[in-house]
């Protein structure tokens, strides 16, 4: 370490000073010119139309790099994730680029380079995991966390210092098309997966940045973008919790806003979410970067500006610290509403001294070099990244159904029938973000960037006595039915059929999942319904397997199928994942993180209801019931809940209470059951939902054997936004139960809240643990 005030050396240089130190040094060096560029980003773009984000050609700087670059730069954007180059050819770009920024302003300060990391590194030959909605499928913290250990540790091998992940948007409407990038529908169940993957980040060395906050999934009819109406109770208690709980519990130093209105304020507008909320009652201290284009939208969409320029002097004043992903109403326009008179410099000082931070944290400005020596060299897709691939795929896959048809023996000699558009397609295993999807798409002559197998290969190899005959039937979306018929044929001739449906992900409106995909109604898109129930019609036993990035209605099938699998795009290994299940290989242990819809046109709207938003009978004839609930999965085992204990009947409302679930494998194979712990409050100051998620736990169990997980539970799980909107624990009783799902789980305790009633800070606790045997 260079000690203190060496000779010679800047004391911003120094890295024997305090952070903070550096920071006040190096900020009382930089010109106004100098500190707005540290808040600006830029793309370089390739030969290429853009399409990687929202009418991304419509911003693109056509000024000169030179000039871009003149008094420095805050963000170099997509460097790895903007077109098909090897790591190689990345890591010399970047050293490129990091050369000529340094060589561009007067002081060598180099730049944050930032990627997209929502499915693993969306870089070219990178490994494309399970989306986020199969992780949420694991209910597993641990393993979230070495995944996006193992991600994190990819992205600085090659000199990347911040991930755009993880999306913390909690699922109001299926429909949206970003459902797949979700962790699901319950604020507890995304808190706890989002923190464990912003620790994974985080721990690796890089900047995980919490999006979209908040309340982009809640948009009117679920358009990408739409303005979202929500009362305050809703936000607090449903859409906030996710993010304070990543940024408290996981460590998380960035934050992105939405793109979205609430209630007519656009987020990237509002001082009260992005100063107020975030900074002054959260104590947040991290960067807020703008959504890609969302400043000059405020503009150009949302109409509370009149140009570029006011929706940057708009944005800075509001929070955002750094443009993305290019500076369109930064620069030089904000250098003059300093200068004017309408943005008040202290205001961009603000801003500057956290990135100047997060640079001297990152070590940029320690003179070592910015892309690591062996960064040429670097293997995306090694095999312990398949191995954790597999996995996260195998732990994610959901067993709905199953009248005993599955597990297949792979020994027995069977006519198989493999239709369906996702059976042959290795595409249909992977999200929007996954960049084989996002990128490679637009250039066919790369392929799929790396090995991937698709299921009916890996069926072959799972099944080597079978007869396996192939029909795709129908593509997934488009109106041809013409070869539903030949795959009915196929099945009629068939022991068994495997009916292989759902999406195509794809970015605005090339797929029927992912960014810019809304769906007007919850069908299997396209004709396989059809093809589905022309399989049915011929009284083969059938296996419907959903591999989708978000939930389709199943209720007219459900009790005509053999069984039913759904897979939430599981990834580069999802082929060898699905084929595995089917065998019994692999003994399914994956729980539902969003309901299945009964009808495609009665959106249940997520569990979470207050008892007016459940089923009414003599009230309204539509029922919002779903076809599978919340939690829900099946294995090749019977686990049994057989008791559930508490340490106290009367608990404080500022204590904690143990609550102990016993279960037992009741079944002749080994077993991993999510134990699932809920809260009722039945009578409270505003309408509460009639059952919400406090505790979940991972248990094995060999057969035959018992065992007890105990939550200890804090009061704190238990509070609300009450009348006054304060968030509070009061008096009173609530009601436990433990269970499978969150369908009428079997195990119920009542415990009594007592003493004063407790309004809640920022310090409150939010993560119910569990304590080891």
């Amino acid at each position: 370490m260079t000690s203190v005030n060496a000779p010679g050396l800047a004391p911003w240089r120094d890295s024997a000073r305090t952070p903070g130190e550096r920071v006040e040094s190096l900020l009382a060096e930089l010109t106004l010119e100098e500190k707005v560029a540290q808040l600006g980003s830029v793309w370089v773009q390739t030969d290429e139309p853009g399409g990687v984000a929202p009418l991304q050609d419509l911003f693109m700087s056509a000024g000169g790099l030179e000039e871009r670059l003149r008094y420095g730069l805050g963000h170099l954007t997509r460097v790895f994730g903007t077109a098909p180059v090897s790591p190689a050819e990345g890591a010399q770009r970047l050293r490129s680029l990091q050369e000529q920024v340094m060589a561009a302003n007067r002081l060598g300060i180099p730049a944050i380079a930032h990627e997209e990391c929502l499915t693993g590194f969306a870089t070219y030959g990178a490994t494309a995991y399970p989306t986020p909605l199969a992780w949420a499928a694991t209910f597993d913290p641990g393993l979230v966390e070495r995944m996006a250990g193992a991600i994190g540790r990819d992205l600085r091998a090659v000199g990347v210092h911040q991930g755009l992940s993880p999306v913390l948007d909690v699922v109001r409407d299926y429909r949206w098309g970003r459902v797949e990038e979700t962790l699901g529908e319950d604020p507890y169940l995304v808190g706890q997966l989002g923190a464990a993957y912003v620790r994974g980040l985080e721990q690796a060395g890089i900047i995980a940045t919490l999006k979209h906050f908040a309340g982009y999934a809640a948009s009117r009819a679920a358009r990408n973008h739409a303005p979202v109406s929500m009362g305050p109770r809703e936000l607090a208690d449903v859409i906030l919790p996710p993010f304070e709980t990543a940024m408290h519990e996981g460590g998380a130093r960035s934050v992105m806003n939405s793109y979205t209105d609430l209630d007519g304020v656009p987020v990237g507008a509002s001082a009260d979410l992005l100063r107020r909320l975030l900074r002054d009652e959260w104590g947040f201290v991290g960067t807020v970067v703008a959504d890609y284009w969302a400043i000059p939208f405020l503009a150009s969409m949302h109409g509370v500006a009149e140009d570029d320029a006011g929706a940057g002097a708009l944005a800075i004043r509001a929070g955002i610290d750094v443009e993305l992903p290019e500076t369109v109403g930064y620069g030089a326009h904000l250098v003059a509403h300093v200068r004017a008179g309408r943005v008040d410099e202290t205001v961009v000082d603000e801003s500057v001294r956290r990135v100047l931070r997060q640079k001297i944290e990152l070590g940029l400005l320690d003179g070592g070099p910015l892309v690591p020596a062996g960064a040429d060299d670097v293997d995306l897709d090694g095999p312990r990244n398949r191995e954790l691939a597999a996995t996260v795929a195998e732990r994610s896959l959901v067993l709905l159904s199953n009248d005993g048809v599955l597990p297949v023996d792979p020994g027995e000699r069977l006519t198989i029938a493999v239709v369906g558009p996702c059976a042959d397609d290795p595409r249909a295993l992977l999200g929007c973000y996954a960049f084989p999807n996002h990128v490679l798409d637009r250039y066919p002559e790369h392929g799929m960037g790396l090995p991937i197998a698709s299921i009916r290969e890996r069926l072959a190899a799972e099944f080597p006595m079978a007869d396996l005959r192939y029909e795709l039937g129908t593509d997934v979306s488009g109106g041809d039915g013409s070869g539903i018929a030949a795959a009915a044929a196929l099945a009629a001739g068939s022991d068994l059929a495997l009916v292989f449906v759902g999406d195509r992900a794809g970015l605005f409106g090339a797929g029927t999942s992912g960014e810019g995909c809304d769906a007007a109604d919850l069908r299997l898109p396209g004709l396989q319904q059809d093809l589905v129930e022309a399989v049915l019609a011929t009284g083969t036993p059938a296996v419907l397997i959903v591999v989708s990035g978000r939930p389709y209605a199943l209720g007219a099938v459900k009790d005509r199928v053999a069984a039913a699998i759904q897979a939430f795009f599981p990834g580069v290994e999802g082929g060898s994942a699905v084929a595995g299940v089917l065998s019994g290989r692999v003994n399914p242990s994956g729980r539902l993180p969003v309901q299945i819809p009964d009808s495609p046109a009665i959106n249940p709207s997520t569990y979470l209801q207050a008892p007016l938003g459940r089923r009414a009978d003599g009230i309204t004839v539509l029922d919002p019931t779903p076809a599978f609930a919340f939690g829900h999965g099946l294995s090749y085992s019977a686990v049994e809940y057989t008791a559930i204990a508490t340490d106290r009947a009367d608990v404080l409302t500022d204590g904690a209470v143990e609550v102990s679930v016993t279960i037992r494998n009741a079944g002749g194979r080994p077993a991993e059951e999510v134990v699932q712990l809920y809260a009722s409050d039945p009578v409270a100051q505003v309408a509460r939902p009639a059952i919400q998620l406090i505790g979940f736990a991972r248990a094995a169990l060999e057969p035959g054997e018992s065992r007890t997980v105990t939550f200890v539970v804090p009061s704190d799980a238990f509070s609300y936004t009450g009348i006054d909107l304060r968030r509070i624990v009061e008096p009173g009783t609530i009601v436990l139960a433990a269970g499978p799902s969150a369908a009428d789980p079997p195990l119920r305790a009542v415990i009594r809240l007592t003493g004063e009633t407790v309004a809640l800070g920022s310090a409150r606790r939010l993560t119910t643990h569990i304590r080891e045997p």
